[in-house]
């Protein structure tokens, strides 16, 4: 390790020091608590990876979590095991039938769409739950599977202090306008383009 000349270490102190203060009185005059809606979109990897990090958080609070998977079919995810081994505190439903390019059958993909949406609601309204993620929303509505207006009224009106995770690509700007919290993952890069196949752990 270099020696650190005292004066240097006392600026650094009295930056830190300030810097501390500055951020202290702004956790300070945060007052409010209340049920988030929490968006996850755009082209990189890892929104339905951070959502299900929520779901950990969540359980690990005591809590309990919804989940309701609107297009991925119903193929075996590390993350779905994983959350399934504390029981009757998370509830999960995979309702789509696969991508779109997979089913080709547009009433199909809007019959399921419907009925993730149902199940959505009925999660959103049981008390039980803390945290409903609502994996791939964005995309059944990117699709107009759903009537974007009536999802993001209902999403809105939600019962008080309920958490809600919107994921996928391509958020429509109300869900947008509605979600107090919007992350965007950029694709700087991604090995699938190099070649390689998706692998258990890290996509699924």
């Amino acid at each position: 390790m270099p020696d650190i000349d005292p004066a240097a270490a006392e600026r650094h102190r009295a930056k830190m020091a300030n810097r501390k203060r500055v951020q202290d009185e702004e956790v300070a005059s945060k007052t409010r608590e209340k049920g988030l809606l929490i968006v996850h979109t755009g082209p990189g990897k890892g929104k339905s990876t951070a959502a299900f990090g929520l779901a950990l958080r969540t359980l690990g609070r005591g809590g309990s979590v919804g989940v309701v998977q609107f297009i991925k079919g119903a193929w075996e995810t590390g993350e779905r095991t994983a959350l399934e081994t504390f029981g009757d505190r998370v509830s999960w439903h995979t309702m789509g039938e696969g991508f779109t390019w997979e089913t080709q059958d547009l009433s199909r993909d809007v019959a399921a769409a419907e009925r993730a949406w149902s199940r959505a609601e009925e999660l959103m309204a049981d008390p039980r739950f803390g945290l409903v993620i609502l994996d791939e929303l964005n995309i059944a509505l990117r699709y107009d599977y759903l009537d974007t207006a009536t999802v993001v009224g209902a999403l809105a009106g939600r019962r008080e202090g309920l958490h809600v995770v919107v994921t996928g690509r391509n958020a429509r700007p109300a869900m947008i306008e509605a979600a107090d919290l919007v992350t965007e993952m950029a694709l700087v890069k991604h090995h699938f383009a190099a070649g390689v196949k998706a692998q258990p752990g890290i996509e699924f």
